[in-house]
């Protein structure tokens, strides 16, 4: 019997919400494989436990971890320390983040933490410049770093942070069927951010956008 296709389900920014991250877990399939947009760490209390969860998952095969923009500072935090004054355990996570993927790609999708620069290369931070000129190039994008009330598909680009350590929702997208699972983020008393309109971003029509 031919083995059923494999799905993914791309996780947004996770931020310390380790709790949120174990009800997500117990209700997606446990045959799928995951795709954790990057910033799992920074903003919330159970960080370190977050940390070791997905690493975890990680480790056996089940899922890939991107990195992203905190990601990215706590690594260039531990490179301003000194590798000789770090504990072994320091040393350990600096080790493992360095090798954290800025980019996933699959079949006529791909994901990645913010986006692309000019130059076509992941970019961490970046935001409005990447939603105006994306020509399709890696097929669907799949992206968090911007936190929006709802998961958001716009043109090539699927939005799927919805500010989880805001008091919004933990979300896990499915490329591959455009399903949606969500669970309810801690309660919070930072404010949620306040969305970019997309609607002023212009669809970008150039380039071919059939494309993987």
């Amino acid at each position: 019997m031919q083995a059923p296709p494999l799905l993914h389900w791309v996780i947004g920014d996770v931020h310390g919400c380790h709790a949120s991250l174990l009800a997500l877990l117990t209700v997606l399939p446990c045959q799928d494989h995951l795709v954790f947009c990057g910033d799992v760490v920074s903003r919330c209390g159970r960080i370190e436990a977050s940390m070791h969860l997905v690493w975890d998952l990680v480790c056996c095969g089940r899922a890939t971890w991107l990195r992203g923009n905190h990601e990215q500072a706590l690594i260039d935090a531990l490179s301003e320390d000194g590798e000789g004054s770090q504990p072994a355990l320091t040393r350990q996570w600096a080790h493992r983040l360095n090798q954290l993927p800025l980019l996933y790609l699959a079949d006529g999708w791909c994901a990645t933490h913010a986006g692309f620069n000019s130059a076509g290369e992941p970019d961490l931070f970046i935001r409005e410049p990447f939603w105006e000129t994306y020509d399709g190039r890696h097929g669907r994008v799949v992206i968090g770093h911007t936190p929006r009330p709802a998961v958001e598909r716009h043109q090539r680009i699927v939005l799927i942070d919805t500010g989880a350590v805001y008091g919004g929702l933990l979300s896990a997208y499915c490329p591959e069927t455009d399903a949606v699972v969500q669970v309810q983020g801690p309660r919070s008393q930072e404010p949620f951010p306040r969305p970019v309109d997309l609607e002023r971003v212009p669809a970008v029509m150039s380039g071919d956008q059939t494309r993987c």
